[in-house]
């Protein structure tokens, strides 16, 4: 697939429904904030228009001309598309692996998450961009989806659990930002889990997403039971499942040709 610029885009409305929680977020957010990618099969009148951010891929329209090369650009990530497209994507990658999801929407009050002393949660600020590099990189995903650090420092869309000497000790943010709904992701570094820090930053995000004027919603894998626990516990409640795929890499051209 071929990259487009940021504008003019087609009109995405009848690629990517506004309004909708779950991966269709990603291509408002992108639409956004300017950090991801559109592709298409041709740059005038696409018949297949993908947007990604942070690895995941939202793919739509008609599978027919998209063969492995067009496809290519898309290895190594995580593709959410309708089944049509799975014969199209299984003859362009070598590996093309189902993982089940959950969607969920807050619908109940989170339970209380005290503070241990020294502790304060707090929304992020651009001078927080060095403790996010802090976390190191088991928590640079967190970050992904606006870019980085400071991105995510900077977005008005965060909020950390923070000790009295400046380090972050756990991380919530609007991992990606609908017109409707915010996607919500979190982190907790190890040694502070089991403390309810998480809870406590996810708690303050959903309340400035509300205050917005937005609904918090959550997206994690059926088999993550820790997520599922704290999405439980933060009040959200399961709105739908779905299933996007992760593909690895583009098959070789030997096995094209055989």
């Amino acid at each position: 697939m071929i990259e487009l610029a940021p504008q003019p885009l087609p009109t995405l409305t009848r690629w990517f429904p506004a309004g909708t929680p779950g991966p269709a977020a990603i291509g408002e957010h992108v639409l956004a904030t300017g950090v991801g990618r559109w592709l298409a099969d041709r740059p005038v009148q696409p018949r297949a228009i993908a947007v990604s951010c942070a690895g995941y891929v939202v793919l739509r329209g008609a599978p027919d001309t998209l063969t492995a090369d067009v496809l290519a650009p898309l290895a190594g990530t995580r593709i959410e598309a309708p089944a049509r497209f799975l014969p199209a994507l299984g003859a362009a990658f070598e590996r093309l692996t189902p993982w089940e999801r959950m969607i969920w929407t807050l619908q109940a009050e989170p339970q209380s998450a005290p503070l241990p002393f020294g502790v304060t949660v707090r929304r992020l600020e651009p001078a927080d961009t060095d403790a996010l590099h802090d976390l190191g990189s088991d928590a640079s995903w967190i970050s992904a989806s606006w870019g980085g650090p400071l991105g995510l420092a900077s977005s008005g869309h965060g909020c950390a659990a923070v000790s009295r000497k400046g380090r972050i000790l756990a991380v919530a943010c609007t991992y990606f930002r609908g017109s409707r709904y915010e996607e919500v992701a979190v982190f907790t570094v190890p040694d502070h889990r089991r403390h309810r820090l998480g809870l406590a930053c996810v708690a303050a995000l959903c309340a400035d997403i509300t205050a917005r004027g937005r609904v918090p919603s959550w997206n994690c894998s059926v088999l993550n039971r820790a997520s599922r626990l704290l999405a439980w516990t933060a009040g959200f409640r399961l709105a739908r499942e779905y299933v996007h795929y992760a593909v690895g890499s583009p098959v070789s051209r030997k096995r094209l040709s055989a």
